[in-house]
C-alpha cells in the first residue's frame, strides 16, 4: 500500500495548511488521474474557499517534492497521480479520455532488452499508449450490413 500524500507532504517538511490537507485528501481518494480543474471541483465540495490558484500552487509544490507525478496524455491538460504507486503504464482511450493503467511483463522485458542492446541500463521509463476501442466483430457486422434480423 502507498503512503498517503498527506503523510508524504508532512514528511517532506511542507507546512500542511487546511487547503493543502483537503487537496491531499482529494488526491488520495482519486481513482483516476485528475487535472487541476477536477481537483479544484472536488476540493471545493469539501471547502468552497479553496481557489483554483491554490490547487495549481499545491500540485506544483507536491510535484517539486516528488509527492506527485504529472502526466500529459495528449489532451493538453496536466494530470496527476501519487508518485509512489507501483510502476505501471497507461493506455488512453482517444474517444473518452479514459486512462487505463496496466502492467505487462513482456513489455517491461522488451524495454530492458532494447536499453541493454543500445548500451544502457534502464533506470525508469514512462509508457503511454493511445488507442481507439475496437468494436466487437458481431456488432460491426450488423452495423455494416444494416440488416436488423
Amino acid at each position: 500500500m502507498t503512503t498517503s500524500i498527506l503523510t508524504r507532504a508532512a514528511a517532506a517538511g511542507l507546512r500542511m495548511t487546511a487547503p493543502r490537507r483537503v487537496i491531499a485528501g482529494v488526491l488520495d481518494a482519486a481513482s483516476d488521474h485528475p487535472d487541476a480543474e477536477a481537483l479544484h471541483a472536488r476540493a471545493a465540495q469539501v471547502d468552497p474557499r479553496i481557489s483554483l490558484a491554490t490547487v495549481y500552487r499545491t500540485v506544483k509544490l507536491f510535484e517539486e517534492k516528488g509527492i506527485l507525478e504529472k502526466h500529459t496524455f495528449g489532451d493538453g491538460r496536466a494530470r496527476y497521480e501519487a508518485a509512489d504507486v507501483a510502476h505501471h503504464d497507461h493506455l488512453i482511450d482517444m474517444a473518452t479520455g479514459q486512462v487505463i493503467e496496466f502492467v505487462d511483463p513482456e513489455i517491461e522485458a522488451l524495454q530492458d532488452k532494447i536499453a541493454k542492446r543500445l548500451g544502457y541500463r534502464l533506470v525508469g521509463h514512462r509508457l503511454s499508449l493511445f488507442g481507439e476501442r475496437i468494436a466487437p466483430r458481431n456488432t460491426a457486422k450488423v452495423q455494416k450490413s444494416g440488416d436488423p434480423d
